[in-house]
C-alpha cells in the first residue's frame, strides 16, 4: 500500500514538472516566435514594395546562406531532417546554433523573393530550445518528451491554433502511432506559446465562414471528391519535392553554385510572373481567396511550383504557409464547380492539401475549427480523412515513419 502512494505521489509531481516545464518552454518559444514573425512580417511588406529591386539579388544571397550554413552549421543544415533524426533516437542533440542560422535564412530567403513559408523554422526553434533545455535539467529523461513540447510550442506561436499544434506534434513524428507521454507539455507549452505571441503582437489568421451547408448526402459525395482531389495535390507537392532536390543534387554537386545557378533561373521566373505575385508565404492568395478578390485558375499550380523549386535548390523556410496558400487557391477555382460558396471551398483545400502533404490527419482538421469555426468540424473530419487516405505515405517530411 506504501509503494502505491509512493508511486502515485511521483506520477503527480512529475506531472506538475510537465506541466511547468511546458509553461516555460511556451513562454520562451512564444516570446522568439514573436519577434522571427513580426519581423518576418515587416520583410514582407518591404519585399512588396520593392520587388522589382530585391529579386535580381536572390541567387547571391542564397550562396551566403548555403556558404554559412556548410562553413559553420554543422549538423543544423539538416534542418527539420535533423529534428526527425533525434525524435527516432538517430542523433542525439539538435545544436543550437539552427536557431539563429534558420531564422536568418528564412529572413533572407523572404526578402529577396524566394516561395517559401515560415513554420519549419518555427517547429525547429521551439524543438531545438526545448531539447536542449530539457537535456540540461533532465539528463535522462526521454528526450521525445521535451523535443515534441518544443514543436507545438513553436507551430502555436507562429500560428496561433495550439490545439492543432499539439496534435500536430504528437502526430508527425510517426504516422499512426501518437506520443502521448508527451501530452502535459505539449498541452501546456502550445497554449502558453499561442498567448505569449499573441499579447507581443503576432496576429493569428481567423476567418469566419457564416455559409449555411446542410451535411447530405450530396454533400457529403461532394466532400469525398473534393478530399481525393486535395490528397492527390499535396501527394504530387510531397512527390515533386523530394524527386527535384534528388535530381537538382545530381545535376549540380556542388550545393554554392547549384542555388546561385537555379536561383538566378528562379528570380527571372518569378519577376515575369507578375513580379512575385508567387514570392514569400502566399498570404495573398489566401487574402484574394477570403476576401473575394481575383484567384486565377492556374495560381495554385504557380504557387506549388515556385516553392517546390525553392526549397528543392536550397533556400531555408518552411512549406506549410505556402500548402494553405495553394489548397485554398485551388479550394477557390473548383468551389463553383460544386455548387458551394468559394470561401468554402478554399478554407477546405486550405486545410486538406496541408494534411494531405505533411502525412498528418488530426491537426489539419483542428486547424479548420481554430481558424474557420467549430460548427464547421463534421466537414473538415469527412474532407481531411479522405484527403490523408488518398496521399498514401507520401510527406514533405523524409524523417517521417511509418508506425510498425
Amino acid at each position: 500500500m506504501k509503494e502505491k502512494i509512493k508511486t502515485t505521489a511521483d506520477c503527480f509531481w512529475y506531472g506538475i514538472f510537465l506541466l511547468a516545464y511546458g509553461v516555460i518552454i511556451g513562454l520562451i518559444v512564444g516570446v522568439i516566435d514573436a519577434g522571427f514573425g513580426r519581423v518576418l512580417l515587416g520583410i514582407t511588406a518591404f519585399r512588396g514594395e520593392h520587388i522589382v529591386w530585391l529579386l535580381p539579388f536572390l541567387a547571391p544571397v542564397g550562396v551566403l546562406i548555403v556558404w554559412a550554413y556548410e562553413k559553420y552549421g554543422g549538423s543544423s543544415k539538416q534542418g527539420m531532417g535533423l529534428i526527425f533524426k533525434v525524435g527516432h533516437g538517430e542523433e542525439e542533440k539538435i545544436p543550437l546554433r539552427l536557431i539563429p542560422f534558420s531564422i536568418v535564412g528564412t529572413w533572407l530567403t523572404h526578402l529577396f523573393g524566394g516561395s517559401a513559408g515560415r513554420e519549419g523554422v518555427a517547429v525547429q526553434i521551439g524543438a531545438t530550445f526545448s531539447q536542449w533545455f530539457g537535456k540540461k535539467i533532465r539528463k535522462n529523461e526521454n528526450t521525445n518528451v521535451f523535443l515534441i513540447a518544443g514543436m507545438a510550442a513553436g507551430f502555436a506561436g507562429l500560428f496561433g491554433t495550439p490545439i492543432a499544434a499539439v496534435f500536430f506534434a504528437l502526430e508527425v513524428l510517426v504516422v499512426g502511432a501518437f506520443q502521448y507521454q508527451a501530452l502535459i507539455p505539449a498541452i501546456s507549452s502550445a497554449f502558453v506559446a499561442s498567448m505569449t505571441s499573441r499579447a507581443l503582437g503576432l496576429e493569428k489568421f481567423e476567418y469566419a465562414l457564416a455559409v449555411s451547408i446542410p451535411l447530405n448526402a450530396k454533400v457529403f459525395c461532394m466532400l469525398v471528391i473534393l478530399g481525393a482531389l486535395f490528397g492527390v495535390v499535396g501527394a504530387i507537392f510531397a512527390l515533386l519535392l523530394k524527386y527535384l532536390k534528388e535530381k537538382f543534387g545530381q545535376m549540380i554537386e556542388n550545393p554554392m553554385k547549384r542555388i546561385f545557378l537555379l536561383g538566378l533561373f528562379l528570380s527571372i521566373l518569378l519577376l515575369l510572373c507578375w513580379q512575385g505575385r508567387y514570392s514569400g508565404f502566399g498570404t495573398n492568395l489566401i487574402s484574394l481567396t477570403f476576401g473575394e478578390g481575383t484567384v486565377y485558375p492556374y495560381d495554385w499550380v504557380l504557387k506549388l511550383l515556385f516553392t517546390v523549386f525553392t526549397l528543392s535548390i536550397g533556400f531555408q523556410g518552411g512549406e506549410v504557409m505556402p500548402l494553405f496558400s495553394i489548397g485554398a487557391s485551388l479550394g477557390a477555382i473548383v468551389a463553383p464547380f460544386f455548387g458551394i460558396p468559394v470561401v468554402f471551398g478554399g478554407a477546405l483545400g486550405y486545410i486538406a492539401v496541408f494534411g494531405s502533404a505533411t502525412n498528418t490527419f488530426l491537426a489539419p482538421m483542428l486547424i479548420g475549427a481554430e481558424v474557420f469555426g467549430y460548427q464547421y468540424l463534421p466537414y473538415f473530419f469527412i474532407v481531411c480523412a479522405i484527403a490523408y487516405v488518398v496521399s498514401g505515405n507520401y510527406t514533405i517530411y523524409g524523417g517521417q515513419k511509418q508506425r510498425d
